[in-house]
């Protein structure tokens, strides 16, 4: 069985994180979507709502789960026993970093492989730093993040 790991801070899911679980759940037959704690980077949404807006918006994938991890990313895939990792590359700029990760990875875990995916088009300018912005100023963010995610973040704001 292919176990592949889709790792990221998910703060919050968007659809471009969609498109890219979307496309590997068709490659692997399953799919780790690991939500990283990042406590270094201060992410806006607590661990535990980033996990439920993630479970939310995968929810009709019956071969995605949900998982958060708060460890180096290849001691996570030694612990799943994954082999491969799912990156997004939205564009030239991405790259730079993801390939130096990879390389990074792959140092520390051989058998390591990275795979790079890229969003559709209408997708490839999301990201979550882009819907937190947005957010942050009052903005419609509807069209950025699945509509699971974004009845989440309404009922958190009605709180």
């Amino acid at each position: 069985m292919k176990k592949v790991v889709y790792p990221g801070t998910f703060d919050p899911i968007t659809k471009g994180h969609m498109d890219i679980i979307k496309r590997a759940a068709t490659l692997f037959e399953s799919v780790i979507v690991a939500v990283a704690v990042s406590s270094e980077k201060k992410p806006m949404f607590d661990i535990e709502t980033r996990i439920m807006m993630a479970k939310k918006a995968i929810k009709s994938y019956k071969n995605v789960e949900v998982v958060s991890f708060d460890t180096l990313l290849v001691d996570f895939c030694e612990k799943v026993d994954a082999n491969v990792i799912i990156r997004g590359l939205r564009a030239v700029s991405d790259f730079e970093y993801e390939l130096q990760m990879g390389y990074a990875n792959q140092s520390l875990k051989e058998d390591l492989e990275t795979v790079y995916l890229m969003p559709s088009l209408k997708n490839a300018f999301i990201s979550s730093s882009v819907v937190r912005t947005i957010l942050k100023y009052g903005g419609d963010i509807s069209h950025l993040v699945p509509k699971e995610v974004l009845e989440v973040l309404e009922e958190i704001d009605r709180k």
